[in-house]
């Protein structure tokens, strides 16, 4: 989770902290306990990166007495139909960092879903490339719903279907179009539920890898984070979400990224989903501590 992330959530105001339990500090991490909307919360900044979600995310499941994790913060964006500050979020993600590094003429290994090869990225075009190509591998997927230590070997992961049915009511929410007073954006954001989004853990910030992984498989958002806080969360048999503000066009824009633009503005429509979707939770659906 980036600065601009955690700013905006706390910036709105609806946290209420516990009064008498205010925090519990773990390795390094402070788990605030508190109420948004009247419903009971514990909110946690997980970190950059994959192993970093996946150690905060089994702590909170492991520390507290919760129904499930609401995951957030910005991404980019691989989609053309979508626009920087759209909020969206997935049914679906993949972890598409888990690579088998191989020879040009190497055979692709039986796990592997997918394949990059950079020859086709030569420029000028013709010729091999040594960097060879790139198989996309599986998980190695293990949870309480499957047998003892035999993993199961998905390409994606899905999100809770009755926390997507609540997230499916929320379009009502209002996002913001403006950064401050000069900077809007063109058109008005949106939030769009059911789309699919990949994670790595790299910061993806070029045109051809962009369109790349759109082509491929199809997703919306680009982030570090998603797909291990859900693995987990799935992994352990609890419910789970994640809500990701567009911040910017992961390469594919004219110029400069525009993170440092458009991240605050993101950060702040994500938040604003964020606060909808536990609002419109069933009480049995929010922490009990």
């Amino acid at each position: 989770m980036y600065a601009p992330e955690e700013e905006a959530f706390f910036k709105t105001g609806v946290f209420r902290p516990d009064p008498r339990h205010p925090f519990v500090d773990l390795s390094g991490r402070r788990f605030r306990i508190g109420k948004v909307e009247g419903k009971k919360v514990i909110y946690v900044k997980c970190g950059v990166g994959l192993v970093n979600a996946a150690a905060a995310t089994q702590q909170m499941l492991d520390l507290f007495d919760i129904k499930g994790i609401i995951h957030f913060g910005i991404s980019g964006n691989a989609n053309g139909s979508m626009q920087i500050g759209d909020v969206t979020i997935p049914g679906q993600l993949a972890q598409t960092g888990l690579w088998d590094w191989l020879k040009p003429n190497a055979t692709m290994e039986p796990n592997d879903f997918a394949q990059f090869d950079f020859k086709s990225y030569n420029d000028p075009q013709g010729g091999e490339n040594h960097l060879g190509k790139v198989g996309y591998s599986t998980e190695q997927f293990y949870s309480v719903a499957g047998e003892v230590n035999v993993p199961q070997r998905p390409v994606w992961f899905n999100i809770t279907n009755n926390w997507l049915h609540v997230a499916s009511h929320l379009q009502g929410v209002k996002l913001d179009q403006c950064a401050n007073s000069t900077l809007c954006l063109p058109e008005k954001p949106k939030l769009v539920v059911g789309l699919k989004g990949a994670t790595s853990n790299f910061f993806i910030d070029n045109a051809a890898y962009t369109q790349f992984l759109f082509k491929t498989f199809g997703v919306t958002s680009l982030d570090m984070e998603s797909s291990a806080v859900v693995m987990t969360c799935l992994s352990n048999g609890y419910p789970v979400i994640a809500i990701r503000g567009l911040s910017d066009l992961a390469g594919t824009q004219k110029g400069d990224n525009t993170i440092r633009l458009f991240g605050s503005l993101a950060a702040l429509n994500t938040a604003k989903v964020v606060i909808g979707f536990v609002k419109s939770l069933p009480i049995n659906h929010v922490s009990r501590f």
